[in-house]
């Protein structure tokens, strides 16, 4: 996903948080780049340390497009399709970008495989890491 990365500051262990801006949408999260990436344009994957809970944090999307964004202020929602991959994980492909994630017990019916779904994960969960194309 290609998304402007603008900086927002630093927490207390050093980490970079940066607001990132993309087509689908903007978020608040870690980042994982040098600091001169800061201020630029870049592809980036998105790692997310927060399993899938179905009837949790993940429930079927009220709009079928793909979205990223803040809620409450402490936590962000990703929009997309939910693929289950059968090993006990799962991808969100949002908007051509494949998320992946792990399934909390009891995994989802796998009659919600293909279908829009939004995640809502802790902000501290989320990390971006660019990379080149």
């Amino acid at each position: 996903m290609l998304v402007q990365v603008e900086a927002v500051g630093q927490i207390a262990d050093g980490r970079a948080m940066v607001r990132v801006r993309s087509e689908v949408g903007a978020a608040v999260a870690f980042w994982c780049g040098g600091p001169t990436g800061v201020g630029r344009e870049h592809h980036v994957e998105w790692t997310v340390e927060e399993d899938v809970s179905w009837g949790g944090n993940t429930q079927p999307a009220t709009s079928f497009s793909p979205g990223v964004d803040e809620k409450e202020g402490d936590r962000i929602v990703f929009r997309g399709r939910l693929g289950l991959t059968g090993d006990g994980g799962a991808t969100l492909e949002v908007a051509g970008t494949h998320i992946l994630f792990d399934l909390a017990d009891p995994p989802p019916s796998t009659a919600v495989d293909g279908t829009w779904v939004e995640i809502s994960v802790e902000r501290n969960s989320v990390s971006l890491w660019p990379y080149l194309l």
